[in-house]
């Protein structure tokens, strides 16, 4: 049983300021000031990038064979706001109360939402991580490596992260993978978009009549891909885990803000992608991966496929290691086990036991036959904006009560602005429940 009034729980060991690299002499200025965004930036980087996963990438894929850029090339671009207000909100409660969501939750609503919050979280991590790993095997596939081969091979090289010793390095390393990501960038322009067709979007943003009958769930699933519910637990213990503090917020904002930038950005390229397909390829919501990377070959020529299926391993690999470590960090945290990514494996057994127990569920899953590839990809992302209510709802009452945030609670303005976006979520879940009834 969790006793949501203990104060016995291990403590988390995180990186301190004095264990961080120095710089090799004493800097001032602007130089300092780069200095201590490369050494602070990589919670909300991560967490934002990681969202662009390889469930993501087919999502926004189908979008743009499914719509085209009139609508939601625009949308996701006005996402940016709302992503960063709950990231930053994440981040703020983070540092200023040096405390897991998990714990906060059970401390203050009790623990029949706790228990909700873990429970909801992990279904919805699985599902999120079997599309990861539908998204790594994909290209292998096509190069003729049978899937459970493929499969494994994908889950060796996600599990062997947790040999690496340091949170530090760890985090270095996911960083390293999530540039990579830029790699869409290329492939959009490889689709040779129409910029006048872009901007017409944008001059005359409106739903087509023909979007009608799917908007919603096209909707809830975009907005599910970016304000995922495992963000908020990432970010918020890998800002206590790297030793974050109130006194370093203003990098904490601006690693956040650059984060939310980055995330629309390649998400607009990814339905680009998909755009370049919009009114050659027919059931495009039915087609996996490998479909997707066979139309793109014929229409964008084989370097823009390739590129293409080394973006989606890219996308589902950094998504990967993310989504396990949010498990592991809640889990661990609801149980008061060790949960420091400084920890060696000896150190945190039970942590690293749920981070590569969660890997190995969904890579098993994702074996079985006649698996709706693109189905499990879309309820994963509708599913993650249902569950991120209650939970959106107990971090903007969290960071506006004083009593835990003292000086650093919510404005008036961020309350409503959260509130606003509480109602949006439900309204959207309230259509998707009335259309599919």
């Amino acid at each position: 049983m969790i006793d949501q009034e203990s104060t016995t729980l291990t403590p988390i060991t995180p990186s301190p300021p004095d264990a961080w690299p120095q710089p090799a002499t004493l800097t001032t200025g602007w130089r300092r000031y780069t200095w201590l965004f490369w050494v602070l930036m990589g919670p909300g980087l991560l967490a934002m990038i990681g969202d662009n996963d390889a469930g993501g990438v087919i999502e926004y894929v189908v979008t743009g064979m499914q719509f085209g850029i009139g609508f939601f090339i625009p949308f996701v671009l006005c996402l940016a706001p709302l992503t960063y207000t709950i990231q930053e909100m994440t981040m703020r409660l983070g540092a200023v109360t040096q405390t897991g969501y998990t714990k906060l939750i059970f401390r203050h609503f009790g623990r029949w939402w706790g228990y909700y919050s873990i429970g909801t979280l992990v279904i919805e991590n699985l599902l999120t991580l079997m599309t990861e790993f539908i998204g790594m095997t994909a290209g292998l596939v096509m190069l003729g490596v049978p899937l459970w081969i493929a499969d494994a091979a994908c889950l060796v090289l996600v599990v062997s992260l947790a040999l690496f010793t340091g949170y530090w390095t760890k985090e270095r390393l996911a960083l390293f993978v999530g540039a990579l990501n830029a790699v869409f960038l290329l492939i959009a322009l490889l689709t040779h978009p129409s910029f006048t067709a872009i901007g017409h979007a944008f001059a005359s943003w409106s739903i087509p009549a023909a979007m009608h009958g799917h908007i919603v769930w096209f909707v809830i699933a975009t907005v599910g891909n970016a304000i995922a519910p495992w963000m908020i637990f990432f970010q918020g213990s890998a800002v206590i885990d790297k030793g974050i503090t109130a006194k370093q917020l203003r990098t904490g904002r601006i690693d956040t803000l650059l984060g939310s930038a980055l995330q629309v950005i390649i998400a607009t390229a990814i339905i680009l992608c998909g755009a370049a397909l919009y009114g050659h390829v027919t059931q495009a919501n039915a087609l996996g991966p490998s479909a997707i990377i066979s139309a793109l070959v014929r229409s964008s020529g084989h370097v823009a496929a390739v590129l293409f299926a080394f973006g989606l391993f890219n996308a589902g690999f950094l998504a990967a290691i993310t989504i396990s470590l949010s498990s592991s960090w809640t889990i661990a945290d609801a149980f008061g086990w060790a949960r420091s990514l400084n920890d060696r494996i000896s150190g945190a057994p039970k942590f690293y036991a749920v981070y590569v127990g969660s890997l190995v569920a969904a890579a098993a899953a994702i074996l079985i036959p006649h698996l709706p590839l693109n189905f499990v990809a879309m309820l994963s992302q509708a599913l993650g904006a249902m569950v991120m209510i209650p939970i959106l709802l107990f971090l903007v009452v969290l960071t506006s009560r004083k009593s835990i945030m003292g000086s650093y609670a919510n404005t008036i303005f961020a309350r409503l602005w959260g509130g606003v976006i509480v109602v949006m979520l439900m309204g959207l879940s309230v259509l998707l429940l009335v259309q599919t009834l």
